[in-house]
């Protein structure tokens, strides 16, 4: 049984959240809010999504699982405004969702959740270094690296206590320094690795502006990103291999 009111921006702000990583995803209907986990084909990055009963004006739903084309369902989200409500209820005999937005009603066919891919298991690493900063600060190191390559590197300098999105080009470099003034939190730790620039181009698409996010960086190990969403009733956590560099 699944049944609940959300608003087409909450509702969007979630499934944006995934789709930048993979096309299709099991939801998992708790009793006390949605969770999605899902890693995408080249097992490089993961997302673990969690949005609250409270986030919906109203939520039923008894521990059941689906599986969703989140293209589609997006596609759906986008037919009403930020703040039109989207009607959900789950037909468990033809194992479909019942969708109405503003004067709009649509049948959306479901995926058999088997034959999704596997959840994955988001390892709970101890990460020397945590960075809180500002979405808009995070938005700018990419969008400068991705001028000069296609690779980023993030990096903690322990003795002047500074955090830097760093990338090197054939012919240009390019290093984004934030201090701790410029930070909301900085525990520094020994924390420099590098990654694919086109997946945090991807999770930075998903971002607010607006949004604290929290990393949590090591040396050559997976980076960890969490945000909020719908004033805190939604949480999102990313995490990223790391491209290891060889010698």
């Amino acid at each position: 049984m699944f049944k609940a009111i959300v608003s087409a921006a909450t509702l969007r702000d979630a499934l944006d959240s995934v789709s930048v990583l993979v096309e299709e995803c099991k939801i998992r209907l708790n009793e006390d809010g949605l969770a999605i986990q899902a890693v995408d084909p080249a097992n490089v990055g993961m997302v673990d999504l969690s949005l609250d009963s409270e986030a919906f004006e109203s939520y039923e739903a008894d521990g059941g699982v689906i599986g969703v084309n989140l293209s589609r369902l997006e596609d759906i989200a986008g037919m009403g405004n930020a703040g039109d409500l989207v009607h959900l209820e789950l037909d468990e005999e033809t194992r479909k969702l019942h969708i109405r937005i503003d004067g709009l009603s649509y049948t959306l066919a479901l995926i058999d959740p088997d034959s999704i891919r596997q959840e994955p298991d988001i390892p709970d690493l101890d990460l020397p270094a945590e960075i809180v900063l500002e979405g808009t600060h995070l938005d700018r190191g990419i969008k400068a690296a991705n001028m000069v390559s296609d690779h980023i590197a993030l990096r903690v300098d322990e003795s002047e206590e500074t955090f830097h999105i760093e990338a090197e080009g054939d012919t240009d470099d390019v290093d984004l320094e934030l201090t701790r003034a410029d930070l909301i939190d900085l525990e520094v730790g020994p924390a420099e690795s590098l990654f694919s620039l086109d997946y945090l181009k991807d999770m930075n698409k998903a971002i607010p502006s607006d949004a604290e996010v929290t990393m949590e960086l090591g040396e050559e190990f997976p980076v960890k990103l969490h945000f909020e969403f719908a004033e805190g009733l939604g949480q999102v956590t990313y995490m990223l291999a790391p491209r290891i560099q060889s010698d």
